[in-house]
């Protein structure tokens, strides 16, 4: 039996890093949305939060909060195409919360763990039981019917929620891989091929991965804006619109950007990507509702149906996969 003393205490553990998850995640999502009507740049949004990511980063490293693990020159290669996924999943979810409402946009985020059975066939060949399968019937289902009569998305918004959808998934899955100590079983890949899709166990520290991730994002979303134009219309923007109060409301709004990636890749290592398909979740019944309110949506009656299924499919998969953890041990 564990003495009090012995137990760790609450802001070390798994739930409240996962509340905070919840948290930042939710008011982020609705801040990039509020920012994105008035300041429609994706790439220069994403590179300001990249920026806060960085003198966030240094400042910690610089506080001696953490010790950066030594890596070998394929260690760090692998960051750098980790980067490049980091950046283009942050900027293709900011272009599509453009282009689509925030109900739109987290439902079908919802469907994440259809992404994450797949990309765990094809690079580790795991098996789903069939109540998993079974529970993303209604994922599909619902994301058919929430997004079907007037809801408002562009073609261009759907493909690029769905991409942004699947990122995430990559994404979280990927962020454990490189948090997780290197095992016997995990050494080596036995398809040559996933040694360069697969990035390495480096076992680094959440505000480790952070600081190598941020500088380089910030450079490659700095490049993408270049190359598409968007800076230029950045520039005419600022003539014309900044004002101390929205250098206020953009500084703010990359603080919580900052403060998202590190309760993220924290609350990753401590929990797994199950409980953050958990958090994200729950996350998403209180976007769509909060989304309909702030920004004065309508939804109709299958618009509605659409969104409780997907939700419901997502909650029971997650519920599934607990189980079957817990089974196995791993909880």
């Amino acid at each position: 039996m564990i003495s009090t003393s012995q137990r760790k205490p609450f802001f070390h553990s798994q739930p409240f890093w996962l509340v905070l998850y919840f948290c930042f995640n939710l008011g982020l999502t609705l801040y990039n949305k509020g920012v994105l009507i008035h300041f429609p740049f994706a790439y220069t949004l994403t590179a300001i939060h990249a920026l806060f990511g960085t003198i966030g980063g240094i400042f910690l490293l610089r506080s001696g909060v953490y010790t950066p693990a030594k890596l070998s020159n394929a260690d760090n290669l692998a960051l750098v195409a980790f980067s490049v996924l980091y950046s283009i999943n942050i900027a293709v979810s900011n272009l599509s919360l453009e282009m689509v409402t925030i109900p739109f946009h987290q439902v079908v985020r919802a469907a994440t763990p259809i992404f994450t059975i797949f990309l765990s066939i094809t690079l580790f060949g795991s098996r789903s039981s069939g109540q998993k399968v079974a529970s993303l019937v209604p994922v599909v289902v619902g994301v058919g019917l929430a997004t079907c009569g007037d809801y408002y998305y562009t073609t261009a918004g759907l493909i690029l929620t769905v991409l942004g959808t699947f990122l995430a998934a990559v994404k979280t899955i990927y962020t454990s891989i490189l948090q997780s100590p290197l095992s016997l079983s995990h050494q080596h890949h036995p398809n040559s091929l996933l040694r360069y899709i697969v990035p390495p166990r480096l076992h680094l520290n959440p505000l480790d991965l952070l600081t190598r991730m941020a500088p380089l994002a910030f450079v490659e979303c700095v490049i993408l804006a270049y190359i598409s134009g968007e800076l230029d219309r950045v520039r005419l923007w600022s003539v014309r619109e900044m004002t101390p109060w929205t250098a206020t409301v953009l500084s703010l709004n990359g603080a919580i950007a900052f403060g998202l990636n590190i309760v993220s890749f924290t609350a990753n290592k401590k929990a797994g990507p199950l409980s953050m398909t958990v958090a994200a979740n729950v996350k998403q019944v209180l976007s769509i509702v909060l989304a309909v309110l702030i920004f004065d949506l309508s939804i109709s009656f299958t618009n509605a149906v659409g969104i409780l299924l997907t939700l419901a499919g997502g909650a029971w998969y997650a519920a599934v996969e607990y189980r079957e953890r817990r089974a196995r041990g791993k909880i």
